[in-house]
């Protein structure tokens, strides 16, 4: 049997499992658009930790910051991991309880836009407004970095046109959402987090295996300059951005550079993002029991510690088996496949690709889901037509679904994007956009509504201005965007917050319950 199509069946056979639990969980979804968009607040432990984890953590994992990690060492890829594991304990153990403990409190709120406006007891509804605005157009983005990473999945490993692929792993991913709603995507999501972590393990494992031995892999990774080394980083010798062979017959680099404090610090900032991500925050207030949380953070912990470390494993030691290989950096990013591929028969390494597959799915179900909950729940219901029928709501949720993926399509069209800069800029959009408000929200009560708005707008607009007009400038400035848009987010909220009146009694007295009940 063809290798091809020993990778095809072992993969359709993931596929059909997921269309399964899809199908098992449509009745319960259509019930109601509690059920289709939170669950009815009924995950367990388990399927909490590792569909919050899953969703998170999408195709990038798999193939993004492994391919950071081949392309330019370990010091951006290894810091990078670091700032989201310390951010990922921290939103667990800071924000999870006191979110689904307060969202219960404030009006029974089923997405965060509705946790956000009913914290504040709008009549006016602008902060929904604002946050459901933000995020369609941040989810888009996230949407089109899953298509992309289908694309180079399906296009590598069937040498069919990246198009193609993009397209039909876009409509499998928009049907699925589309009957099976969040119950689907958080059952969905525990199984593709133990496909995920089993392939990242099996790979890094053999690639060691492969490649003679820990202690060989570090020594020959040393032998590049600045590859192997936390304050430094390798340069590719690059011609229109394709790195050059040299005579010998190897990949060529140059001199390395520095990776100082402020490079640092700036990869760290990664971790902030997790505070405001409203697909890993929609989980916590999913969960049947609060008390249940503890338990759920040891294990997304744990999976996240573990998945983080070979993913980069996984870059380094890509590098050194297959050296001349991948020559940008957009090709860089299918080291994973590659080494599945070399060190699997067809079979197995189906069944590793879906790992990529399942992080994918997870993680755009979970976009495109809450995307469309922010148009038909905060926004059609809530402002347009406030007397919608729960039917209404969830055709208007299936309608925008369907929009948010076409312009998710039409962004996934250039098959040379990156999916970690992709990744990235959405990233930031909604760490600085949601984070500091939410933390604001859910631990100090001075702050106002207006203060609210005035974080949202600051962090939010800051991502695009500094991303697009001050970064390119260099120098100090060349920081990742999150963390001056974070920065600027919480001194506007505090300034802006004592410049107005105090939040009503009432108000004030469902922040003390929430605090008590925590």
């Amino acid at each position: 049997m063809e290798a091809s199509l020993q990778i095809s069946i072992a993969m359709t056979l993931y596929i059909a499992m997921v269309i399964v639990i899809g199908v098992f969980y449509a009745r319960r979804a259509s019930e109601s658009s509690d059920n289709y968009l939170i669950g009815g607040r009924s995950l367990g432990p388990w399927i909490t930790a590792m569909a919050a984890e899953a969703s998170d953590m999408s195709g990038w994992l798999l193939m993004g910051l492994p391919g950071v990690a081949y392309w330019c060492g370990l010091s951006d890829a290894a810091w990078t991991a670091i700032g989201l594991a310390i951010g990922t304990y921290l939103n667990w153990l800071f924000v999870a309880k006191r979110l689904r403990v307060y969202s219960h409190v404030a009006g029974n709120a089923i997405t965060i836009p509705d946790f956000l406006s009913n914290r504040f007891k709008e009549d006016k509804k602008i902060i929904l407004t604002i946050a459901a605005l933000f995020i369609l157009v941040f989810f888009t983005v996230y949407a089109a970095s899953c298509f992309v990473t289908v694309g180079k999945l399906f296009s590598k490993l069937f040498d069919t046109k990246y198009l193609y692929m993009m397209i039909a792993g876009a409509i499998f991913v928009v049907l699925y959402t589309f009957v099976g709603g969040f119950l689907a995507e958080s059952a969905s999501d525990f199984m593709q987090g133990i496909v995920m972590i089993f392939a990242l393990t099996a790979v890094l494992v053999f690639g060691v295996s492969s490649s003679g031995g820990l202690k060989t892999v570090i020594d020959n990774a040393k032998s590049i300059p600045g590859f192997f080394d936390f304050f430094g980083m390798a340069q590719p010798q690059v011609v229109d951005g394709v790195q050059q062979i040299g005579e010998n017959g190897q990949a060529l680099f140059g001199k390395a550079t520095s990776y100082g404090l402020l490079s640092i610090i700036s990869t760290l900032s990664w971790g902030l993002g997790y505070f405001g991500m409203p697909h890993v925050l929609l989980k916590f207030m999913a969960i049947k029991e609060p008390s249940e949380l503890t338990m759920s953070r040891r294990i997304a912990a744990v999976w996240v510690i573990i998945s983080l470390t070979a993913a980069v494993g996984i870059g380094i030691i890509g590098r050194i088996l297959f050296p001349t290989e991948l020559l940008t950096q957009s090709q860089a990013e299918n080291i994973f496949i590659i080494m599945s591929m070399d060190y699997f028969v067809p079979f197995v390494a189906g069944i590793v690709m879906a790992g990529i597959l399942a992080a994918t799915i997870s993680s755009s179900d979970s976009y495109l889901l809450i995307a469309a909950s922010a148009l038909s729940k905060n926004i059609y219901q809530g402002i347009i037509k406030k007397d919608a029928s729960d039917k209404e709501v969830l055709i208007v949720s299936r309608i925008t679904l369907l929009i948010v993926a076409l312009v998710a399509v039409i962004i996934a069209l250039d098959e040379n994007s990156v999916i970690f800069t992709v990744v990235s800029f959405a990233w930031a959009g909604f760490g600085a956009t949601f984070g500091p408000v939410m933390l604001f929200s859910l631990f100090w009560k001075r702050i106002t509504r207006i203060g609210a708005i005035a974080g949202m707008i600051t962090g939010g607009s800051m991502v695009f201005i500094w991303n697009l007009l001050i970064r390119p400038l260099g120098g100090v400035f060349d920081i990742y965007e999150l963390l001056p848009a974070f920065l600027l987010s919480c001194i506007a909220i505090v300034i802006v917050s004592y410049l107005t009146p105090e939040e009503s009694k009432e108000i004030q007295e469902v922040f003390e319950l929430a605090k008590e009940l925590d």
